[in-house]
């Protein structure tokens, strides 16, 4: 929200009190407190009648440092909150040097001066600046109508970009951007995002988090051009600085605090292929699907069952439609016997035509207004409730409903919406209406993925979902909503997972072809290799369906080369995702933030790292041009052999079996002998495909995991640059290695190559 009329002026009906003079510090072991007048207090009259901020400076977890403004202390406060980790005690400690206040949290300090106006300075391990809460940059303001808002500001240096907010289709780069964290059902071009979350991620190496999680509105230097502006409508903001040096660093950090993804199943990472959305469809027409990607070898892994496995106006009331599928438990076991998982559609509104729907609103388990009864409407569903998710009641309740399924043989569910949540209403446990507008999605997902973890075990449960906020990678994986079937719906839907990514985000996928409209074969086909070089990789449409054949023979046969591909990369995509669960960096990466002392890689959102070691651009054009980064180094493209040196542009033309995919130098990329599944026996035959660089010495380390994440075997290389040598620990299986464009050879323990 924007209060002031340019540099000058405030605006019209809106009054702001900013902390001016430092009144008070007081210290204890591990935080301290400063109070500070909104004007400069002369003499003791000027005490009277004026308002006072209180600034708490704490750290919640070692290299992060909160900052709580209060204005009014007394207001209620009946949540709801994000679950935060860290010590009970908290971190940091406190120094005094004369007039100078400091808390230092790791490699992260927070400097105040009382003989200076009120002002937090926050400094790095080398006492470097990160940012600045200089003066007029912390304030209560008042409008018009009454609304009371707290906002602060943190400046900008010259050349500082920020990322992140959440999984927005807007430019990569936020700076210039006005940004409300508040969820909406809005498709994937516009400002909207369903997956809106109160952190950002700065080129300086540090992030911010903002601890609340109702409407936050961010001024990304669109009001005050030098600074970040945020605001919330309460009588108390508080954020966190959280500290680098680097961007890995910033998301380990704010993932300890918030959250780390759970490791999705092995499984989980092959091709998903769907009924879609509103299309015609029964046992016979999914069978001709399966049995149809079966036929053209295509490897499937996962079937789902979109909306209409319900029967119309019903939804949900987690039963399968008889009139179309008269034997849902003998049709899953058929499915299962084809070696598939199955998914299934759901949401947590419940239709007034659903048999659940009385039966919810007798056990109080629906949402209600203020006056008693049941909100309702007819948007999405005639005359729909919403679960309360605050009532515990209410959430045992709704997984006792899905748990028939998972006995039926579904593997997973598909959560879809979460974001149209009123806020006219009263919640269960009192929870305040506009907080709970964002944060119900975090409810909800994490009621069907707790079940999932109890009735399939940990490691085995995943979603796909669309809504999130803080905390929601804890239950991936994440998809990015409904997209047109366009070259530019792509980019626009990479433009959010990469977002999402610098959000603490580790997994997340999208709807191959996109989900609106009918693509066009060229679209589909670029499409399909950039589906399967995400994470996770689902075919998905609305109104059409997505099998490969539709779109021609060709089509055909780049599914089956990218589905393949993408199943030999499983060693080394499941070492990303352990990678991800254990340390909140995510599998797939911007450039950005595998090389964040590049400056050209700071504004790249056409291309990423899938992992640490491979470079993907896609194609977005008919024609095959595309322009792609390399960094510094020597680079192998991995389906040409081709070799570059870089920092380097260039631009490419790829046919449709191909596109910019590149190794950088240094990786070794474990590859299973095993094509047909995601989750088959890594150990049995891999390749190690070694990319030394030209220094003579060369050592790396590469892990294979099993299938629940734990080390199965260990690699290690070593180099004198005539031989190439790699020992094999953990595992007494035959394995390859080999150099792109030399020398290969296998064995068993230790295997040599030479160099050319």
């Amino acid at each position: 929200m924007k209060f002031t009329d340019g540099f000058w002026r405030i605006r019209d009906g809106v009054q702001i009190a900013y902390a001016t003079d430092v009144r008070d510090v007081r210290t204890e072991a591990k935080r301290f407190t400063s109070y500070a007048a909104v004007k400069k207090v002369a003499h003791r009259g000027d005490t009277l009648n004026a308002p006072l901020l209180t600034a708490e400076c704490f750290s919640p977890a070692e290299g992060v440092i909160g900052v709580r403004v209060t204005h009014h202390a007394g207001t209620r406060r009946p949540g709801p909150d994000f679950a935060l980790g860290g010590p009970a005690d908290g971190a940091g400690t406190v120094r005094q040097d004369g007039s100078v206040t400091e808390l230092t949290s790791g490699p992260l300090t927070v400097r105040l001066d009382r003989s200076r106006p009120w002002a937090l300075t926050f400094l790095d391990a080398d006492g470097r600046e990160l940012t600045r809460a200089d003066a007029r940059s912390t304030a209560f303001a008042t409008t018009a109508e009454g609304a009371h808002h707290l906002l602060a500001r943190l400046g900008l240096g010259v050349g500082e970009q920020i990322y992140g907010l959440g999984e927005r289709f807007t430019p990569f780069v936020k700076n210039g951007q006005v940004v409300d964290i508040w969820q909406a059902d809005g498709g994937t071009s516009s400002e909207q995002a369903y997956k809106n979350v109160p952190f950002y991620l700065s080129s300086r190496g540090y992030g911010v988090f903002v601890n609340h999680p109702g409407k936050v509105s961010f001024e990304i230097g669109s009001e005050s051009v030098g600074q970040v502006q945020f605001s919330v409508e309460d009588q108390s903001l508080e954020y966190y600085v959280v500290a680098g040096p680097t961007p890995k660093d910033v998301l380990t950090r704010y993932t300890a605090l918030t959250g780390r993804p759970a490791l999705p199943p092995a499984w989980s990472f092959g091709l998903w292929l769907t009924t879609s959305f509103t299309t015609d469809y029964d046992e016979h027409t999914v069978t001709s699907f399966v049995d149809g990607m079966a036929e053209r070898g295509i490897p499937l892994s996962v079937f789902h069952f979109d909306c209409f496995w319900m029967r119309e106006y019903q939804w949900c009331d987690f039963a399968w439609d008889p009139d179309v599928f008269p034997d849902p438990e003998g049709m899953l076991a058929r499915l299962k016997d084809k070696g598939l998982r199955i998914s299934v559609w759901i949401n947590p509104y419940i239709a007034q035509k659903s048999p659940l729907f009385e039966e919810a609103a007798e056990l109080g388990h629906l949402v209600r207004r203020p006056d008693g009864d049941v909100w309702q409407w007819d948007l999405w569903q005639a005359g729909m409730g919403l679960v309360d998710f605050t009532n515990p009641a209410a959430r045992a309740w709704f997984q006792s409903k899905l748990k028939p399924l998972l006995d039926q043989g579904v593997d997973c569910f598909k959560t879809d919406f979460g974001e149209r949540i009123p806020t006219d209403v009263v919640w269960h446990d009192g929870s305040d209406p506009e907080r709970m507008h964002n944060y119900y999605t975090h409810l909800y997902n994490r009621t069907v993925f707790e079940l999932l973890e109890r009735e399939r075990g940990q490691g085995e449960a995943v979603l796909f979902a669309r809504s999130a906020t803080a905390g929601g990678q804890q239950y991936p994986v994440h998809w990015g909503g409904d997209c047109w079937s366009s070259f530019e719906a792509m980019a626009e839907s990479l433009r959010g997972g990469l977002s999402l990514s610098l959000s603490g985000f580790g997994f997340w996928s999208h709807d191959i072809g996109g989900f609106e409209g009918t693509p066009d074969a060229s679209v589909f086909k670029r499409w399909l290799a950039f589906g399967l070089l995400s994470s996770h990789s689902r075919l998905h449409g609305s109104s059409s369906y997505r099998v490969p054949w539709e779109f021609g023979d060709e089509a055909v046969e780049v599914a089956r080369r990218f589905t393949l591909l993408k199943h030999r990369l499983m060693p080394y995509l499941y070492g990303a995702a352990v990678e991800a669960h254990r340390t909140g960096v995510p599998v797939m990466r911007p450039m950005v933030l595998e090389f964040p002392h590049d400056p050209a890689c700071r504004t790249l959102d056409r291309q990423y790292m899938l992992g640490p070691d491979l470079l993907v651009a896609p194609v977005f054009s008919e024609d095959g041009a595309v322009e792609v980064y390399l960094p510094e180094g020597t680079w192998t493209h991995l389906l040409s052999g081709e070799r570059v040196t870089g920092p380097a542009w260039r631009t490419e033309h790829h046919g449709y079996d191909s596109l910019p995919l590149y190794v950088r130098e240094g990786a070794v990329l474990p590859l299973a002998a095993d094509d047909q599944r995601p989750d088959g026996d890594w150990l049995d035959g891999p390749t190690l495909l070694v990319h030394p660089p030209a220094s003579p010495d060369y050592t790396h380390t590469v892990t294979v995991p099993d299938l629940t994440g734990a080390p199965a075997a260990t690699y290690e290389v070593r180099s004198d640059g005539d031989t190439l040598r790699v020992t094999a620990h953990g595992t007494d299986a035959p394995f390859t290695v080999r150099v792109p464009g030399g020398a290969s050879a296998e064995g068993t323990g230790e295997v040599t190559v030479p160099l050319d």
